[in-house]
């Protein structure tokens, strides 16, 4: 016992000076453990579920294609390939490549990745994902950003990356019933500032996860150094508000990104409205069917990504989508994670107030991404000094288009300073 807590006080000595001084450091210390990904014995019965899913044999109603919700051809496919290609065994080890944590924060198990940079001036950056997604949508690009780059400007620039699973997602465990993700955010702050001792960060927020990402930036200004976002708690405008705001499009890409959120937000919400007044429903009838699963959450996967997912740059492969699935699936976190629907019905407002931080925000929008905000009203909520569009990519930027998410999100260092 005296050798493990050895080891982490030698880790927590690497943080930050702060952390060393800390009259708390010994607390500190004992409330980081090291965390193996270990769901293998989970597998069996989730396969045998999927073995024995019965589906319909033809599309009852053929002409509908994707437009009525999943494809059932694709769902078969998916579920095909979860039987003869899929290696859970093999994604089990690639994930426990990464370096896992768990702290208790608040009564809270908070699981965390947490890989440093060989860099001692080293950027430290909380990513937080959102929902079907998990701290998998970050795998792809975790290493890359600890490796010392430059930035557009050739400024030299690395990171300190921190994962957290949103709690109730993975392995951190589920919140109270009035849990809201200005909660979340509070226990954030207190991993990256207290546990892990950074004194300053800066964060980066898509779907959900930006929700908590925009509040560290707008209530805790002080630590919270920069913010960048793919999404923001912000309800997207429709194309006349946008008139009457007197904001106009630039260009094709942006009237293709209009267009697609406005897709979304007719005809592609339903789920929202159901997990954020109904979770138990769809929770407890998906809770033990990993083909209900796949079902749910496959469908957003694939609508929500470039149409050319599969093909480079993006990683949104089939394995992919199964990983995650059988993530949710073998944590038994598919009823936690949807019911932050339901504690938080309100995240995404309509009344756009600026964050009081002169902390640089910076926005990287995809063109198949489902909701859409231009430069002109990402300026109402905080202070933008970067935005980026791209042509490929979609919600999911972490595995749909990652190096454009690297490059953007190393854009940071240009605007960087950690005093406040």
């Amino acid at each position: 016992m005296a050798l493990w807590v050895l080891q982490l006080y030698i880790f927590c000595l690497s943080c930050t000076p702060s952390a060393r001084a800390s009259s708390n450091a010994q607390s500190q210390i004992t409330n980081i453990h090291p965390f193996i990904v270990d769901l293998s014995a989970g597998v069996p019965r989730m396969r045998e579920l999927v073995q024995n899913t019965r589906l319909p044999k033809d599309p009852e109603y053929p002409y509908l294609a994707s437009s009525a919700g999943i494809d059932l051809d694709v769902l078969k496919f998916l579920r095909a390939e979860w039987l003869s290609k899929f290696d859970w065994q093999k994604e089990q080890d690639e994930m426990n490549r990464l370096k896992h944590f768990t702290s208790s924060i608040e009564g809270l198990t908070l699981h965390f990745i947490h890989e440093r940079s060989s860099d001692p001036d080293a950027i430290p950056l909380l990513l937080n994902h959102g929902w079907p997604g998990s701290f998998l949508e970050f795998t792809p690009i975790i290493k890359e950003l600890t490796q010392s780059a430059k930035t557009s400007t050739g400024k030299r620039v690395s990171f300190h990356i921190v994962v957290p699973s949103l709690p109730g997602f993975a392995f951190s465990s589920a919140p109270p019933a009035n849990w809201t993700l200005e909660d979340t955010a509070r226990v954030q702050h207190t991993l990256m500032t207290e546990i892990l001792g950074y004194e300053r960060f800066a964060t980066h927020g898509t779907d959900y996860g930006s929700g908590p990402a925009y509040t560290l930036y707008a209530n805790y200004s002080q630590s919270t150094r920069a913010a960048h976002f793919t999404f923001v708690p912000f309800l997207p405008l429709l194309p006349e508000q946008l008139a009457e705001s007197n904001i106009t499009l630039n260009g094709s890409l942006e009237k293709a990104e209009q267009s697609n959120a406005l897709v979304w937000r007719t005809t592609g919400s339903a789920y929202f409205s159901e997990q954020a007044t109904k979770p138990n429903t769809v929770g407890l009838a998906l809770y033990d069917n990993p083909v209900g699963q796949l079902a749910w959450m496959g469908e957003k996967f694939i609508s929500w990504s470039d149409p050319r997912q599969g093909t480079g740059p993006s990683l949104l492969t089939h394995n992919e989508i199964l990983r995650s699935v059988s993530l949710f699936y073998l944590t038994n976190s598919f009823l936690s994670s949807v019911f932050t629907y339901f504690q938080n019905p309100t995240t995404f407002t309509t009344v756009y107030t600026k964050a009081k931080t002169d902390a640089p925000m910076l926005f990287s929008a995809f063109q198949y991404n489902v909701g859409f905000w231009p430069p002109a009203l990402l300026e109402k909520i905080g202070n933008l000094v970067f935005y980026r569009n791209h042509e490929f990519g979609g919600h999911f930027a972490g595995v749909d288009n990652p190096m454009a998410l690297i490059d953007d999100l190393r854009e940071i260092a240009n605007y960087w300073n950690n005093t406040y």
